[in-house]
């Protein structure tokens, strides 16, 4: 099973990185997988240290990947790491073991404290539907716009029945991505 999370680093000189990711809890452990090249990669071989941040305010996720990274952190306790101020719960981690792969290392690390700061409260169905786009927006470069289309006709369904304002605000930062992308491929292909 992978949970969709907020993964927080530390850069070497000190400033606090965010980006939306899977994890894979196997055992004891939590497994991060980062595809190269990645800054949560970089700071967690750094550092080797990070935190998992579970929330489902699907506006951080969105935000990661529309440039809106200003949300509020504060220190881990026992991680020099930041961690999301305002989720429902958060993982410290430290980096026990790097298997290596050229294209998408896995990085095994051990929980060293977990702590829950606010009920679940429930699922709502647009939220799975920005989570989904979210993922899409990441991989724009590897996938056929067609089927990123197809698929984006299929989730308004859920976010035009079900979004309250978070999932709104996060769903429309992720159409924007799209729309930029599709411009910036088009201009592309008007310049060769």
């Amino acid at each position: 099973m992978i949970q969709e999370v907020i993964i927080t680093t530390r850069h070497p000189d000190g400033r606090p990185h965010m980006a939306p990711m899977g994890v894979r809890h196997t055992g004891r452990h939590i497994v991060i997988a980062p595809f190269r090249p990645s800054t949560t990669l970089d700071n967690l071989l750094a550092g080797r240290a990070a935190v998992v941040n579970y929330t489902d305010d699907v506006r951080v996720f969105a935000g990661c990947l529309s440039g809106r990274r200003d949300w509020p952190l504060v220190d881990a306790q026992h991680v020099p790491v930041s961690r999301l101020a305002e989720c429902l719960a958060h993982t410290e981690v430290e980096l026990e073991t790097v298997k290596e792969n050229p294209e998408r290392p896995r990085l095994i690390c051990r929980p060293v404290f977990s702590q829950t700061h606010s009920p679940f409260m429930g699922f709502n169905r647009a939220q799975a539907s920005v989570l989904e786009l979210a993922i899409l927006v990441s991989r724009l470069d590897r996938l056929p716009m067609e089927q990123v289309l197809r698929v984006i006709d299929y989730l308004r369904i859920a976010v035009d029945k079900t979004a309250g304002p978070r999932e709104q605000d996060a769903w429309d930062w992720l159409i924007e991505q799209v729309v930029a992308f599709q411009a910036n491929a088009a201009n592309r292909q008007g310049g060769t």
